[in-house]
Formats: structure tokens, sequence, C-alpha cells
């Protein structure tokens, strides 16, 4: 299948092909879930090229990340890891959730993942500056801060941002120096989280993400996550959690990157037909242009002007693809 996303020179891509709603930005966690679509194709060069895009943004911006290493209080939202960008790498300014330590993690795993395939430093400067990324999440203290999380929302605890820093740190303790504290002290979080999302959410589409692609948790994990998140589908796609508002119209937004997601975790575990029974539930989730929206409303063919999402199509790739 076709895989077409907006891609800047620097080698970025935007969160979605549309225009005026702020999704023409680079999200780290954005462009590390859609180069997963890249990655299934077998596209090296385009994958190794973002990562150095992002490693561009990360060293202009190491002050700020070595003031979190060496003065980790008063934990302000402003002095955490910009997640969001402008495309000329500076911060996008205005105040949200952005306190996102997944997106830390995340990138470390991408990092680690393609480092196994080929080279990715360029230079110290990439490897100094992953060393510190490191370095920043033993900082904060990952496994029990209060970040907020993959949908940008409450400060909390939140299994998937602890999963996603653990897997990104299995990924380059090769690579660089990984303290033995920081595996030991996520995986006790995990196991005292799972397999609720946090305190306030037990089923979660995030949850997702410690199945595929982080890969951090036991086969009967993983499907005590898929039995709680089987909840919150849809006809169009799945919840973010229950009582979620974003674009809330008689009831939650039905994510459609939630069905290709469950297709390639039933697969990743042996599950043939249930994979193949979400994705072409994913297939019926396209729209009129054949585009994957970032979401439908409630119970209705009415989406979001959000398309298409990279995110989603990128899981679609994956999902169709996946042997």
């Amino acid at each position: 299948m076709t895989f077409e996303v907006k891609t800047y020179e620097n080698g970025l891509f935007a969160a979605a092909n549309c225009a005026g709603t702020g999704y023409d930005k680079i999200w780290i966690r954005d462009n590390i879930y859609t180069i997963l679509g890249f990655l299934h194709k077998g596209d090296i060069k385009t994958s190794v090229r973002a990562v150095h895009g992002w490693l561009n943004i990360l060293l202009r911006h190491e002050d700020k990340i070595d003031w979190m290493i060496k003065e980790p209080e008063p934990k302000h939202r402003f002095r955490y890891i910009h997640p969001r960008y402008n495309i000329d790498g500076t911060e996008v300014g205005d105040e949200w959730g952005n306190k996102q330590n997944d997106a830390v993690g995340a990138f470390l795993w991408l990092v680690g993942k393609l480092s196994a395939e080929t080279a990715v430093f360029r230079n110290e400067d990439d490897k100094r500056i992953v060393q510190k990324l490191v370095d920043y999440l033993d900082s904060i203290e990952y496994w029990h801060d209060e970040d907020n999380g993959m949908w940008e929302e409450n400060e909390e605890i939140h299994a998937s941002s602890v999963g996603a820093c653990l897997a990104g740190l299995f990924a380059v303790q090769g690579l660089v120096f990984v303290p033995r504290h920081m595996i030991a002290n996520g995986e006790a979080s995990l196991k005292r989280l799972l397999p609720r999302e946090s305190v306030t959410k037990n089923e979660d589409l995030a949850l997702l993400s410690l199945i595929y692609p982080y890969n951090v948790v036991d086969k009967e994990m993983a499907f005590k996550i898929l039995h709680n998140v089987k909840k919150l589908v849809r006809e169009k796609g799945v919840n973010r959690y229950k009582g979620d508002y974003y674009y809330n119209k008689n009831g939650e937004a039905e994510w459609t990157m939630g069905l290709p997601w469950l297709a390639i975790c039933y697969r990743q575990l042996g599950c043939y037909d249930k994979a193949k029974q979400y994705l072409n539930r994913a297939e019926n989730a396209r729209n009129a242009k054949g585009e994957m929206p970032e979401l439908y409303f409630a119970n209705s063919e009415n989406h979001n002007e959000n398309t298409p999402l990279h995110w989603a199509e990128a899981m679609m790739v994956v999902a169709n693809g996946t042997e």
C-alpha cells in the first residue's frame, strides 16, 4: 500500500496532511510512530534521516537538557524536553500538557533499534546528546515522575510512559551508559501499575504501546491489556479511555489508529484470526478518499479535519504487511 507523508527539508514529518489545526507542527512521538511505517517498508534511509533531524533539534536545546540534569528540582513544565516543535526547530510556545516522558523514551528506542541495523551516530555530538537523554530520564526519576502521557493530559504516573522509557533504555544500553538502577526501577514501577495505565485509568489505548512497538510485557500481561482495551473498541475506531473529552460529541471520539494497532498486537501474539478481524475493521474506517483520519465523532460517519493522520497511516502499513 502507498504511504505518503508530508516531509519537511529537515527530514521530519507533520502530524497530518492538513493545515489550520496545528498538525503541520512536528511532534517527537508522532514522528517515531510515523517512522514505524517506513521501517516496515524497509526504508532505512528515510528513518535515519528523521532521527538525524531530531538529533539536530535536541542538540540545539542541549543547554535546557543540561539544566534539568544538573538541577532536577523544581519540576516546572517548561523545563522538560519539549514534545512539539515548529519546522525551524523552535519550541511551540503555547502551554498545554507538555511533560511527555514517553516521547523521550520513544526516541531512545528508535535510536537503538536503527543502530542495530545501520550506523546512526554521525559524530560524538550525537552520542553525547543520546547519553544526556538517558541522564535526563535519570534526573527526573522517570519511573515515578508524573507526566502528561501520550494523550498530553492529566499529570500522573502513566504505565505507557514508564514502559516507553524502559524500552528506550533497553535499546540504547549497548550504545551509551545506562545505570542498572534505571532499568530496575522502571521494571518495578511497571509491575506496580499494570495492567492499569494509571491511578485514574484502567483501560487505555496507550497501553498497546507496551506490546507494540516496545514489547516490554510478557504474553500473559499482553492479553490482560488487550482484554481491557477491547472494552474501548467502537465501529470506526477505539476510544482512548473512558470519559475522554477531546472531540467528545455525544460520546468519546473513535480513534482510527486503534484498530490497526490491535491487529498488529494480536498478530504479534499469534492470534491471526483476531488480527484479520481488526484489520478488516480498520479498512472500513477509511474515509471517502481512502484516508485514515485522526478520529470519528462517536457513533457517526463524520471525522475531524486532521486527515490523513500519519500515525494512523503508518499503523495501517504495518498491519497490512505483517506476516
